[in-house]
């Protein structure tokens, strides 16, 4: 790579600043919700699988030991 004097650093980081589009309040908003919402779903999805397979586990583990 080039070597750049930092001068053309701060000039380059301030033209590449200059094309970020950001997204408004309203996306903003709007995806933190979606966000909430899938990783609470999958939170609970989880934690059923995770007992169903504890569950099965458990009974084998009882099935095998005799009781």
């Amino acid at each position: 790579m080039a070597k750049v004097s930092p001068g053309e650093f701060v000039n380059q980081v301030r033209a590449e600043t200059k094309k970020v589009v950001w997204p408004s309040r309203r996306e903003t908003i709007t995806t933190g919700i979606l966000v909430a919402i899938m990783t609470t779903l999958l939170a609970v999805f989880f934690f059923g699988i995770d007992s169903f397979f504890g569950a099965v586990v458990k009974f084998l583990i009882n099935l095998a030991a005799g009781k």
